[in-house]
C-alpha cells in the first residue's frame, strides 16, 4: 500500500456514505407520500455498493424498493380510489433511521481516516523541513 493509498480508499468510502445518507434522507423524506391505487407507489431507493479491487468502494447502482408499497384505507384522502384505499410506500421508518446512523457513523470514521492521514503526512513533511 503506497503513501497516499489510505487517502484514496477512505475518500472512496466517503462518497459511498454520502450517497447512502442522499438516498435514506429522500427515503425518510417520502415515507408518508400517498399515491393513487392506479400508479406505483414510491419506491424506496437503496445503493449497491461494489468493491474497487484496489482497495475502497464505489457506488455501482441504486436499487429501487417495491412499486406496490402497501394499500392504506384513507377515504378523506383527494388521491383516494373508490374504496378509500390509497398506495404508500413500502418503507420502514424505523429501519430507515437505524441506517441512517450506520451511514452517518460510517462517514464520520471515514472522515477521521482522512483528518489522521492528513496529520501523519503533515509531521513526515515537518521533519523533511527541520533536517
Amino acid at each position: 500500500m503506497g503513501a497516499f493509498d489510505a487517502l484514496g480508499i477512505a475518500a472512496s468510502g466517503m462518497g459511498m456514505h454520502q450517497t447512502w445518507l442522499d438516498c435514506l434522507g429522500h427515503n425518510i423524506a417520502n415515507v408518508n407520500t400517498a399515491k393513487p391505487t392506479s400508479g406505483p407507489a414510491f419506491q424506496a431507493q437503496m445503493v449497491v455498493a461494489q468493491e474497487v479491487g484496489t482497495g475502497g468502494v464505489r457506488v455501482s447502482g441504486l436499487a429501487k424498493g417495491d412499486p406496490n408499497g402497501r394499500l392504506v384505507f384513507q377515504p378523506d384522502s383527494p388521491l383516494a380510489d373508490a374504496k378509500g384505499y390509497v398506495r404508500m410506500p413500502d418503507i420502514d421508518l424505523g429501519s430507515q433511521m437505524s441506517q441512517l446512523i450506520m451511514a452517518q457513523r460510517g462517514f464520520q470514521a471515514q472522515a477521521s481516516v482522512v483528518r489522521n492521514a492528513q496529520d501523519v503526512y503533515s509531521a513526515a513533511i515537518g521533519i523533511g523541513k527541520n533536517a
